[in-house]
């Protein structure tokens, strides 16, 4: 289905083009799996594209879930090759890391008009790496930003613990809400160690268009629905050229994905993957369901109408 790769190399950013077969003013910039080019931004390209969005995946590395200093400016040349491409809208979609990625990217291009945060932060997160490293899945950076403007690491939320312990807290706090993983305990931790300073908070107020954030109460990574809340109480505040909608449920889990998206990704167990990794998904599964149908039809709606 791609018909182009880009790296950093060549072209400034990782990522994979994804056309729609006839023309589309519409381009999406979908930053979903630990490639552009697995599994998850396949299908969710496709997903993308019965939606009537050419799209262009991206990801940090070729393989690489991990987020340390990722230049900003990669989103500026992938901008200008959706240009190129003539896409006269330009809409940019992540879960969970690359929501905030997306959130944060959208605060600096202006280009930008749609903005659709699954599972997001309100602020910048510390830099982290997904190396393995003394058998620890994943480990804070040490004094890097997930993210650089010009060079610079923007300011960040430290994370409470450093390396083997951040880790191991994780799998303590997994292991205590039978969830596959869970961090919510760290990241309020984090907040309790380190309150949020204005520059940590990303400037969802230089957003343009229509802004989508969408979270789930039993979210166990992190208190996303409050920090929706503060996004929108943010722009209550402050002057702004955006209409923000907060799509917020008591079900979903992490995972509030469209269910069409999850389905097309796992054909068979979509439902399984979401009860088997999280607990609040085996307790109330329906639930959970409900709330990806709800989501799917208001997503494809909004797309649509962008």
């Amino acid at each position: 289905m791609k018909t182009k790769i880009f790296t950093v190399e060549k072209d400034g950013f990782y990522g994979a083009w994804y056309p729609k077969s006839t023309g589309s003013r519409k381009g999406i910039i979908l930053m979903l799996g630990d490639s552009s080019q697995d599994r998850m931004a396949e299908c969710g390209a496709r997903w993308m594209q019965k939606q009537g969005c050419h799209v262009l995946a991206m990801s940090p590395g070729r393989k690489d879930y991990g987020h340390h200093n990722y230049p900003l400016e990669r989103f500026g040349k992938a901008i200008a090759f959706l240009k190129e491409q003539g896409c006269e809208k330009i809409g940019i979609a992540g879960a969970s890391t690359t929501g905030m990625l997306a959130l944060i990217a959208a605060s600096y291009y202006p280009e930008i008009s749609l903005t659709v945060a699954f599972s997001p932060s309100d602020f910048v997160m510390e830099g982290f790496y997904q190396d393995n490293l003394d058998g620890m899945r994943e480990r804070p950076g040490n004094g890097e930003s997930t993210v650089t403007w010009k060079g610079e690491p923007l300011p960040y939320l430290p994370f409470a613990y450093r390396h083997p312990e951040y880790w191991q807290k994780i799998r303590e706090e997994s292991g205590l809400g039978g969830d596959k993983i869970a961090s919510r305990r760290l990241f309020d931790e984090s907040e309790r160690r380190h309150p949020l300073r204005e520059e940590e908070m990303i400037r969802v107020e230089r957003i343009r268009g229509r802004i989508l954030c969408i979270g789930a109460e039993d979210d166990v990574l992190w208190d996303t629905c409050r920090y929706i809340r503060r996004m929108e109480e943010r722009l209550k505040r402050l002057p702004h050229d955006s209409t923000f909608e907060a799509w917020t449920y008591e079900h979903g889990t992490h995972f509030v994905f469209p269910e069409s998206l999850l389905k097309s990704i796992l054909p068979v167990g979509s439902g399984l993957l979401v009860r088997f990794m999280f607990h609040a998904g085996a307790q109330f599964p329906e639930e959970c369901r409900q709330t990806r149908l709800d989501i799917d039809r208001r997503l494809r709606e909004a797309i649509r109408g962008w």
